[in-house]
């Protein structure tokens, strides 16, 4: 089913624009022909001369979009980017999350795409020329290395991955995993706690985040890690040791906090924008078979079980993405979001989830196997609720911040 969408009347000409023409390669060129394009992944017989075929198409669709001047929407134009700002991407990614493997068809793979992100915002030039640069012109992986087995992801203060200054370099000594893109990293933005200088801030203005090259003395990748049973891209990693230059340092020292929180508010919308595009396939899916399976004398559509999944999963979509875009222009208005990131946060995975199970329950078999995308989608709705803060961890920071402001006397205003 190709994906509907028609102008917003209260949004600009220019997201219209992105909307339309995101549309019209998803529709035209990636919906059908999802199977070739990726189904050597899912362990499908594929003949070299397949893969060749795959690979042609795939840079063929890229030439699509460098043409459509949607190419990397996450990097400025003098990066060879489409220059898009905050909330032409949010918008573009609810577009683009309808089909399956879209995104880096687009130029947005991540680990990759956020470090670029970083790398513009505090690379000095050279390390743009070194690291930027090849990265955006695929001859260079990047990975992110911050999360640590023994300190809890939710508090970033209990990292315990040092660098300590000797003469002009850093030395780091640490353990990471969930290391995103460990395997195929040329190198790594790891996050580390550096000495207190003169002792002022508190423990999150002490991080700092540091360029490792992969091949650095002292780097060692024990393992990759398994998620859901299955091969993924995140690595365990030792650093021992391990000596980089000064000028490695990614922004001023104590920086690296507040480089992921740039990093991570941005991701937290643009994430749930991509679940409520891969939402509205899930229930694509759920109505068309309702329209064509027949059981127990009557198609599915004719059931009140199934009307009433129908309409969940429209009322879950419609709360999903005006929680998103209200939170999206406040962010834009650059005004304080920090409340509405979090409920977005906790909200839209949860929302995922349930409309993709609805529509597993609908397909029955089918559902749960790889002839369609609803159980990858099922599993990556679930990762959600851990990713980028668990769900309790957003909960109390919404209580917090609406406490706050009873506290000095002033309501919650609901309407901004």
């Amino acid at each position: 089913m190709r994906m509907n969408v028609e102008p917003i009347p209260t949004v600009s000409d220019r997201i219209n624009e992105i909307r339309q023409l995101t549309a019209r390669i998803v529709n035209d060129e990636i919906l059908p022909n999802e199977n070739m394009l990726w189904g050597w992944r899912s362990g499908q017989h594929f003949t070299e001369a397949d893969r060749e075929e795959s690979r042609h198409l795939r840079e063929h669709i890229k030439g699509r979009v460098r043409q459509a001047g949607l190419w990397a929407p996450h990097l400025p134009t003098e990066y060879g980017g489409a220059g898009l700002d905050f909330l032409e991407h949010a918008y573009m990614n609810e577009v683009l999350a309808y089909a399956v493997g879209a995104a880096s068809l687009f130029g947005v793979v991540a680990p990759n795409s956020g470090n670029q992100s970083i790398l513009v915002k505090y690379g000095t030039e050279e390390q743009k020329q070194k690291w930027l640069i090849p990265s955006i012109e695929g001859k260079l992986e990047s990975g992110f290395s911050m999360t640590e087995p023994d300190a809890a992801g939710s508090d970033p203060r209990s990292l315990q991955t040092t660098a300590r200054r000797d003469g002009d370099e850093w030395v780091i000594n640490g353990h990471k995993w969930f290391t995103s893109n460990g395997k195929r990293a040329d190198f790594f933005i790891v996050m580390c706690r550096t000495e207190e200088g003169d002792g002022a801030g508190d423990r999150n203005s002490r991080m700092t985040q540091i360029i490792v090259p992969r091949d650095t003395p002292g780097v060692n990748i024990v393992r990759g890690i398994k998620v859901w049973g299955q091969d993924s891209d995140h690595c365990e990693i030792i650093y021992d040791d391990v000596r980089v230059p000064t000028e490695n340092q990614l922004g001023s020292r104590g920086s690296g906090h507040q480089a992921a929180q740039d990093r991570l508010g941005a991701g937290r919308v643009y994430h749930c924008m991509n679940s409520i595009g891969q939402m509205c396939r899930a229930f694509d899916l759920m109505v068309e078979r309702s329209m064509s399976r027949e059981v127990h004398g009557g198609l599915l559509e004719t059931k009140q079980f199934i009307q009433g999944f129908i309409a969940d999963s429209y009322i879950d979509i419609q709360a999903a993405r005006l929680m998103t875009i209200h939170c999206a222009e406040v962010m834009a208005a650059s005004s304080d979001a920090r409340t509405d990131i979090s409920a977005i946060k906790v909200f839209v995975p949860a929302a995922y989830h349930r409309v993709v199970d609805r529509a597993i329950q609908v397909w029955g078999g089918a559902g749960v196997s790889d002839d369609l995308p609803l159980a990858a989608m099922y599993q990556g709705a679930r990762t959600l609720r851990l990713a980028d803060g668990p769900d309790e961890v957003h909960k109390i920071l919404i209580a917090k911040n609406i406490l706050a402001r009873y506290h000095d006397g002033v309501g919650w205003d609901f309407g901004n």
